[in-house]
This record gives structure tokens, C-alpha cells and sequence, in this order.
């Protein structure tokens, strides 16, 4: 059986550390992630994933985690259960984070002024200009491109 999960998102609010009796430090928040179809308006619809953390993955996650940073976690499902104030049986499902890593555009939030347009875009061309390099020089770099002959390999060349 295998119980995975790969999700990215951003913060919907700080992270809530806590620490229970026994000195486990417990770090809660909530991911906002788009799913990857649009709805019948053309809009992204948004899933709100329960997350948890423990320990030291709780400790970093509650001093470098803030609302609205993104952020990719992988970790599992775990669904839990409890009886609540009131008496009624409360059904939890919620991913267990053991690796959370914060993304560059973490504190973008979504927006950007003229300028980071324009910085990304002066990026963009410098990394289809290097891409294009990169190309030119691996396509150059091939020792038997050129090769019109047969190419002669001793046996004290190979591995086995």
C-alpha cells in the first residue's frame, strides 16, 4: 500500500505551533491549491488542504512559513476522528507533512508590479538565449557526430 501526496500552495494563514504534553512540537495550517481544470465560469476552483507537522519539520515550518508564502510538502493522507465540545464525532483528513520546501515567489501572493514584469520577461529572454547556447554547444560536443568511418573499440575499454 502506498499513501503519498506531492501538493503545492500557498498559506491561507500563519502556521499554529503548538506543544503538547509529552514536549512534541505540532505545527497546523491550511494549503490553498488550485486544481488544474477550470470551472464552467473559466475560473480555477481552490481545495483547502489541512496540513500538519511535527517535530522539527514543525519548529522550521511555524519560523519560515507565513500567509500567502507558496510552498511545496510532501508527506500522507492520515484521517482521524474525535468527539468535539459539543458531543458529535468530528471526521479530520489531513496531510502529514515530512517535507516542506518554500518556493522563490513565496511572498508574491499573486501579484506583481510593472517592473518584476518586466525584470521576469528580460529574464525569460536571457533563458531562451542560454537554452539556445546550451543547444548549440551540446549539439557540437557529440565525439561521433562526425564519424564517417567505423569507430574501433578495444575490449579492455568496456565495463564487463
Amino acid at each position: 500500500m502506498i499513501n503519498s501526496v506531492v501538493i503545492s500552495g500557498r498559506l491561507t494563514k500563519d502556521v499554529n505551533l503548538q506543544t503538547t504534553q509529552n514536549g512534541i512540537q505540532v505545527a497546523r495550517f491550511t494549503l490553498a491549491v488550485n486544481r488544474t481544470y477550470k470551472n464552467k465560469e473559466g475560473n480555477y476552483d481552490v481545495d483547502f488542504i489541512n496540513c500538519i507537522a511535527f517535530r522539527k519539520t514543525a519548529e522550521i515550518s511555524s519560523q519560515y512559513l507565513s500567509k500567502g508564502d507558496l510552498c511545496n510538502l510532501s508527506g500522507r493522507i492520515q484521517t482521524r476522528n474525535f468527539e468535539n465540545q459539543q458531543g458529535e464525532r468530528v471526521f479530520l483528513t489531513e496531510v502529514v507533512a515530512d517535507n516542506i520546501q518554500l518556493m522563490p515567489a513565496g511572498r508574491e501572493q499573486g501579484t506583481y508590479s510593472q517592473n518584476r514584469e518586466q525584470d521576469s520577461e528580460q529574464q525569460n529572454n536571457q533563458n531562451k538565449q542560454q537554452r539556445g547556447q546550451n543547444e548549440w554547444q551540446r549539439q557540437n560536443s557529440n565525439p561521433f557526430g562526425n564519424a564517417n568511418t567505423p569507430i574501433e573499440i578495444d575490449d579492455d575499454d568496456l565495463p564487463f
